[in-house]
């Protein structure tokens, strides 16, 4: 959703955009009540209580089509509750979504090249999400991944660093050549 207003507010500064697991307005792609019962689990209030909260967000938003690696995900709640905790974080963020404006006309006038990648099991950003974004940007190419949920499993890294790439270059190259 920044990328999106990023791109929107600024496209002389940015010369493509991938969007992931995002929507353009709040009215597409909404998240199924078990997804944002997850996101307000009580906050943990310890490295240990992190690692067991991530592990029961990403059992019911992660992606259903591809094993969890549990002991990554909950080496990395330790390790972000240690670097730097904050749990009014979860409810600020969903604060900015709600008041975020529509998105779409904005889309509707970018020329960059676009990118959407959406998981088409995201409990949390529906895949209609997804495909609105991509609808409203005239020309995006949309990448619906099936399996994939609101995460990325290692599994799909490299599909889904070659699309970025192979994005990020092409647009490089349109960049080069217009100038």
């Amino acid at each position: 959703m920044i990328a999106q207003q990023l791109a929107i507010d600024h496209p002389s500064r940015v010369r493509s955009l991938t969007s992931i697991m995002s929507t353009p307005s709040r009215e597409v792609g909404r998240t199924r009540p078990e997804a944002s019962a997850a996101l307000f689990l009580p906050q943990p209030t310890d490295p240990d209580s992190a690692a067991e909260r991530s592990l029961q967000v990403y059992r019911v938003i992660g992606s259903p089509g591809y094993s969890l690696d549990e002991s990554r995900v909950a080496d990395l709640g330790r390790r972000s509750f240690l670097r730097s905790h904050d749990a009014a974080g979860v409810a600020r963020q969903f604060a900015a979504i709600l008041v975020s404006p529509d998105r779409t006309p904005g889309l509707r006038n970018l020329t960059i090249p676009t990118l959407v990648i959406h998981g088409e099991d995201d409990p949390l950003v529906e895949v209609d999400g997804g495909i609105a974004t991509a609808d409203a940007v005239p020309g995006a190419r949309l990448v619906v991944v099936p399996g994939m949920g609101h995460n990325l499993p290692p599994q799909l890294w490299p599909q889904l660093t070659g699309d970025i790439v192979g994005h990020a270059r092409a647009a490089e190259k349109g960049s080069a050549a217009r100038a």
